[in-house]
């Protein structure tokens, strides 16, 4: 299947983390060029643009950072100074926060600690999303996919603000379809399960791992490249009429 990105341009948030890495590597594969947005990893960035192409202006490594309010108008600028265009943005940056302490209550959790978490899991994806969408409507095409979670789903006890950031995304993408209208934009969110990247085999239990395994109708976790295929598709040429739809990649969970 030709899904149309040869030439497009790409835009990835969070992109040296493990999920973020197979969607940048899924969409150079297929031709396109890919800006890779890192907040800390500035060497993982430029190992993984220089992977993909970086010596033939393939991809480059750029910062983002989700508590700058410009960092994503730099972003955007840079992509579109470079390449002329912005074609997909996927958002995938996170910040997780601190899990709600066991024995702590909802309401004794001060605001200090979970204002942060919904300030740099929603604004910044708004944000960004703004000011790619301008010139894909302009242009007459574009492609936006917004990274959410299973806990926006399911919910996880003690993850009640990210799971309410992340939910914030599907409200987004359901609002926002009516206003792309025709104008051959499309936005969609991503909803993985527990995924196996490096940094989730490390710190999980195997009691854990097994107790979701379990669980999981394919008796499985989720690898990173599954994400991405999903990401890739919704991102693509191949999706033509997909909008404001949240598609879960979770192995029937």
């Amino acid at each position: 299947m030709d899904l149309g990105l040869s030439g497009r341009t790409i835009l990835v948030t969070g992109a040296t983390g493990g999920i973020g890495q197979e969607i940048a590597r899924a969409f150079s594969r297929e031709g396109a060029r890919v800006a890779v947005a890192y907040h800390g990893d500035r060497e993982g960035a430029e190992k993984l643009a220089a992977e993909l192409g970086s010596a033939d202006d393939r991809a480059f490594a750029l910062r983002y950072a989700l508590d700058e309010p410009e960092s994503a108008r730099h972003a955007v600028a840079a992509v579109e100074e470079r390449w002329g265009a912005l074609d997909v943005l996927v958002v995938n940056a996170v910040r997780r926060g601190a899990r709600r302490a066991p024995g702590t209550r909802f309401e004794e959790v001060p605001e200090e600690d979970w204002r942060p978490v919904l300030d740099s899991n929603l604004a910044p994806a708004v944000r960004t999303a703004q000011l790619a969408v301008a010139g894909m409507r302009r242009r007459g095409w574009g492609r936006i996919v917004l990274m959410s979670s299973h806990n926006a789903l399911d919910g996880n006890p003690g993850q009640e603000f990210y799971g309410a950031a992340k939910a914030g995304l599907h409200g987004l993408a359901r609002s926002l379809m009516w206003d792309l209208g025709g104008s051959g934009v499309l936005v969609n969110v991503v909803c993985p399960g527990l995924t196996a990247t490096r940094q989730v085999l490390d710190v999980l239990p195997e009691p854990v791992r097994a107790r979701e395994v379990a669980a999981t109708p394919t008796a499985r976790l989720t690898t990173p490249d599954e994400v991405a295929r999903a990401v890739l598709f919704l991102g693509s040429a191949a999706n033509g009429n997909i909008t404001g739809e949240a598609l879960t990649v979770a192995g029937g969970r």
